[in-house]
């Protein structure tokens, strides 16, 4: 039999998808509401996210077409509201199956930002300097203009050496890595001995090269610099603009220590060449509320003789100096004795305090500069001939942070943008309890009825997640003024974002079944009233809670626990949220019907958390995420219904990010490791032994989660392999006797198929609320088959209905509860079938709240004061992650599948 295992991707979804089934019904959720004006299909208004920035260093976004619209080579044209053409750069994110654009993605220069523009199809504006990359045998060279930068194939550096105008203002930009070995036998007496580790790199590609954009991917390990020994994978992504002289980096690495291991430091170093007088010579740092740290290597204000106004002001701004000989000669003449300040190093180890030191060289006392709260993360040093400001995102979120400035009074000074800083505690990341004597699988089944957890020996190890982390670079031709280096510092830490308006996403009847928010009657208001509470609360508990860390960051936690005012962070599987029911989901489809900044910003750090820190990308368990518990690696549940893709495309489509792209490209073949693990091993009755010929899949959680990585595959990339394994499983799943009821088929790796031949009936409350709502809507869309359909709506319709009306139609019946969260089953089988009656049920499973949000809750939080809690905080009873999560999407997919059929009086009965 011939294998359909994983090929070479085709350069198009139009081969791939000839024979696919003719488009589904058109769901009432893409219907224009009453008085809503139609959005224009053929062009599309673009604003940036949180208003106009005063710079930026390049950006990128995602436009959806409707089907049809526009063929693949379709070029586009961007156009300021004032009508002069700006430089763009598109290229196609995603085809509809034919062939025609679905999603194209687009960027533009960094530099100042213009209020708005349209894009629309025609001829683009060229830059006035493209973007060159030439590839030579051992190396590449990239320029933006002024801007040169050499990224050698093989060594120890991501980039060589970045000129402007000529002059080198960056060499040897590499990473940085301490590891530490710590004896604990007697923790007041132990010792520690750090081994320093630096980039090598493996292979450099071009993404991308122009003319506006480029893209350089860069791959490699870090290797110790005494012992040879590797570890650390790594991915670096750089990104230049057109006419720019700003760098973005994006750097991601993979953790593959020994239990042993631990990291001290962890960053990116720079090498900066100074050719100006020490008192020429500036060191920045941002600081707290736009404010600015300015310094001078060799300062010549405070001092006891004035070498004049001029002077002082030029230092202060940044500027070169008057000639020496026009000072004061009581200052220009004893210039020698006026000490140096070579070595500076800014440090942020908790989010709510930051501390800056200098010092003048090794060996001496490092004095306190400035203390602060929250740091934006900008650095820079160089002088009036040239310099380097780097940008570290998310600085104070991701501590322990930090930014160093070493040997500037020297020809060189080395720039470190430390990820971990080395004066924090080493990076440890060993399971916290010792397994409390839980050896077999029913005793790892008690523990779960008291802890939540799903403990089991050796499954709480790290070995294969990841962090990704994103620095800006300006290689500036001298230093900037105090306004600039703000801006910039905005820029790195948020960098801004351009986006297209709900209307015009929604026109193009992409994710499935949304709309925009719609207040137009007081039922609709209520629940949009309710939606906004559920965020803003989830939104602030971050805040309040701190949750916060290089491994946190995105992530909120589980459950509360009301009697210490607290959320669970340390009862087993109630701490941390790990994309729980589709906690992302919720926020994405948020953001899709509002264009919140607020609501876009969490969802963006919740995808870069759940799909790096959750996620195994290599190893025994590739590509499975893990289920929550008090470390995020930590449940031995390793499931896909973590890793789903159907989690990250909102992501990538919006702003096109390619390492969000390489995460859901990797779970393409995401089949093998249900051969690794059995997701059902504790619980099976029945003895069964992984065959991969015969894999037992779940038709819920499993499929879907596989569904929507093939699904992804095959639109962006037109992956014949991954169009056949969705459509044919789809297939398989409609010829099922009891189709979506059945709840597992058994999977042939070699084919991509299941088996037919099962007609059990098995009903999970947990299969259809981490994506496969949303991916079977999108498949019953696109056109996967009658019975796919027919198989679905069965699916929809009986799920909440009397045990009489399943006995009836299959033999079989079940009460799994979650009604309210199901309650959009029921929806969509209504909007599908015009079923009034199914509506009504909808409506009164959704209100009735089981299992959820049911009527009589306050909808509001209350204040906890100190010292009942650690500090005032707020906190609602009622509300728990999961109920909120899927509370929303139950809300946001009703409202479009059904909203029309809803009283518009009722929000409680």
């Amino acid at each position: 039999m011939a294998s359909v295992q994983r090929r070479t991707f085709l350069g198009g979804v139009a081969a791939g998808a000839s024979g696919a089934a003719a488009p589904g019904l058109v769901s009432p959720a893409h219907a224009a509401r009453p008085g809503q004006r139609p959005s224009d299909p053929e062009s599309t208004e673009v604003r940036w996210l949180e208003g106009t920035p005063e710079l930026h260093a390049g950006a990128a976004w995602g436009v959806p077409w409707p089907r049809g619209q526009h063929r693949r080579d379709q070029t586009f044209a961007l156009v300021s509201a004032s009508g002069q053409p700006i430089p763009v750069q598109t290229w196609p994110l995603a085809l509809w199956p034919d062939g025609s654009l679905k999603w194209t993605g687009h960027a533009v220069a960094g530099g100042a930002a213009v209020e708005s523009c349209r894009l629309t199809a025609g001829a683009p504006q060229a830059p006035a300097h493209p973007v060159e990359v030439r590839e030579e045998p051992s190396k590449l060279v990239v320029r933006t203009g002024d801007l040169e930068a050499v990224i050698a194939r093989r060594g120890a550096h991501l980039v060589e050496q970045v000129t402007r105008g000529g002059r080198a203002v960056l060499r040897r930009a590499r990473l940085v890595c301490l590891r530490e070995e710590f004896d604990e036998t007697d923790e007041d007496a132990a010792t520690a001995r750090r081994e320093p580790f630096t980039s090598s790199v493996r292979s450099v590609s071009v993404e991308q090269r122009g003319p506006v954009r480029a893209v350089v991917r860069v791959q490699g390990v870090h290797r110790s610099l005494s012992t040879g020994r590797e570890w650390l994978p790594f991915t670096v992504r750089l990104y230049f603009t057109a006419g720019s002289d700003a760098i973005r980096l994006v750097h991601t690495f993979v953790w593959d220590g020994a239990d042993g291991d631990r990291v001290r430091g962890l960053g990116v170093r720079f090498d900066v060449p100074l050719r100006d007088a020490p008192h020429d010579r500036h060191v920045r740092f941002s600081g707290d509320d736009g404010g600015l740290v300015r310094e001078a290597v060799r300062g010549v204000t405070g001092l006891r003789r004035d070498p004049g106004a001029p002077v002082r002001a030029a230092q202060v701004a940044g500027r070169a100096l008057p000639p020496v000989e026009t000072w004061d000669t009581r200052v220009s003449g004893r210039l020698n004795l006026i000490p140096t300040w070579g070595d500076y190093s800014l440090t942020q180890p908790g989010p709510d305090g930051w501390l800056l030191r200098k010092r003048t060289a090794p060996g001496h006392a490092w004095v306190r500069v400035d203390a602060g709260h929250r740091n934006p993360g900008l650095g820079y040093v160089g002088g009036a001939s040239g310099g380097l400001a780097v940008g570290l995102r998310d600085f104070w979120q991701s501590c322990p942070s930090g930014l160093d400035v070493r040997g500037a009074a020297g020809d060189t000074a080395t720039a470190t943008a430390w990820l971990w800083s080395p004066d924090a505690p080493p990076m440890d990341l060993r399971f916290y309890h010792d397994g409390l004597g839980m050896d077999t699988f029913a005793e790892q089944l008690e523990g779960l009825q008291i802890t939540y957890e799903d403990y089991e020996p050796g499954f709480g190890t790290p070995l294969g997640i990841s962090r990704t982390s994103e620095l800006t670079l300006w290689a500036v031709d001298a230093t900037p003024d105090a306004d600039r280096l703000a801006a910039m510092a905005r820029a790195a830490a948020t960098p801004p974002q351009p986006v297209v308006s709900p209307e015009r996403l929604h026109a193009a009847r992409v994710f499935g079944d949304w709309a925009p928010v719609d207040r137009s009657t007081p039922a609709r208001a209520a629940i949009e009233d309710r939606l906004d509470f559920l965020f803003a609360h989830h939104r602030d508990q971050v805040e309040q809670r701190r949750w916060y860390g290089f491994w946190d960051h995105g992530d909120v936690m589980h459950t509360q626990d009301t009697d210490r005012h607290q959320w669970r962070y340390d009862v087993g599987g109630y701490a941390w949220d790990n994309s729980e029911l589709s906690t992302d989901l919720w926020l994405w489809y948020q953001f899709l019907r509002s264009g919140r900044a607020d609501v876009f910003r969490v969802a963006e750090a919740m995808t870069r958390h759940t799909g790096d820190v959750d996620v195994y990308h290599l190893g025994r368990w590739k590509d499975l995420g893990t289920r929550h518990n008090v470390q995020h690696w930590g449940c031995s549940a390793k499931q896909l219904r973590i890793s789903t893709a159907a989690n990250r495309r909102f992501h990538h489509y919006l702003t096109t990010d390619e390492h969000t792209g390489d995460l859901m490209r990797d779970l393409v073949d995401a089949d093998r490791a249900f051969v690794a693990l059995d997701p059902l091993r504790k619980i099976r009755t029945e003895p069964y032994e992984p065959d991969p010929r015969a894999l037992a899949v779940g038709l819920g959680t499993d499929w879907g989660a596989l569904a929507a990585a093939w699904l992804t595959e095959w639109e962006r990339d037109g992956d014949p392999v991954a169009r056949r394994k969705l459509l044919g499983t789809a297939e398989d799943i409609g010829a099922l006797r009891n189709g979506f009821l059945t709840g597992e088929a058994l999977y042939d790796l070699e084919t991509g198929r299941f088996a037919r031949d099962r007609v059990a009936i098995s009903v999970s409350h947990l299969s259809a609320v981490f994506g496969l709502i949303e991916v079977c809507s999108e498949l019953v869309e696109l056109g996967a088959g009658a019975g796919f359909e027919r198989a679905w709506l069965q699916y929809c319709r009986l799920y909440g209905a009397t045990r009489a009306e399943q006995q009836a139609e299959v033999g079989g019946s079940w009460d799994t509860g979650f009604r309210q969260m199901h309650s959009r089953l029921t929806a969509y089988a209504a909007a599908r079938t015009g079923d009034a009656a199914l509506a009504g049920r909808a409506w009164d499973e959704f209100f009735g709240g089981q299992e959820g949000y049911g009527p009589g809750l306050p909808w509001r939080s209350e204040r906890v004061p100190a010292p009942l809690a650690h500090r005032p905080v707020d906190e609602a009873a009622f509300v728990s992650t999961n109920a909120s999560a899927q509370y929303g999407l139950a809300a946001i997919q009703n409202l479009a599948l059904i909203g029309h059929l809803l009283p518009p009086d009722r929000v409680d009965r």
